[in-house]
């Protein structure tokens, strides 16, 4: 080894350093992105914060304008995660986009060669039946898949 230290690893920074995180709202949802900021913060990682979610439609087809469509509460979620960035002083990036959550998060973990995706485990009874987003995004990943309870 020589005196520019090539050869030695770091302690503490072997872990994940590009963290991209599933946000729609839910109590685990801002959980993982907690957890996720936490771990960035411990392993000087880059956290990517996603917020998917398919428009309602009505019956004929046109967003129906009295339903819920996402946008109110991408703002909200933008502003935690600038908040988070700066208490933790961890670089953050947020995404929205109007599509399948589990497709954006995994396309978005391979476009950016993400080293885990995080996301919250389901309250819902019907996933127990029907699936959850979180085991959809396991099967579909090709990165690991941290599940916050």
């Amino acid at each position: 080894m020589d005196a520019t230290g090539a050869g030695r690893s770091e302690f503490g920074c072997e872990g994940p350093s590009l963290l991209v995180v599933g946000i729609d709202g839910s109590n685990t949802s801002w959980r993982a992105l907690h957890y996720a900021f936490g771990l960035a913060r411990r392993q000087r990682g880059v956290v990517v914060a996603v917020f998917a979610f398919m428009p309602i439609t009505s019956w004929d087809g046109t967003s129906a304008a009295f339903c819920y469509t996402g946008e109110e509460l991408a703002d909200e979620l933008h502003a935690a995660v600038e908040s988070l960035s700066d208490e933790h002083r961890v670089p953050a990036e947020f995404l929205c986009a109007q599509q399948d959550p589990v497709r954006t998060l995994v396309e978005v973990a391979a476009t950016r060669c993400a080293d885990a995706i995080i996301v919250g485990a389901s309250e819902a009874l019907s996933h127990k039946l029907f699936g959850s987003k979180a085991a959809r995004t396991i099967r579909r990943s090709r990165c690991p898949v941290i599940v916050v309870p």
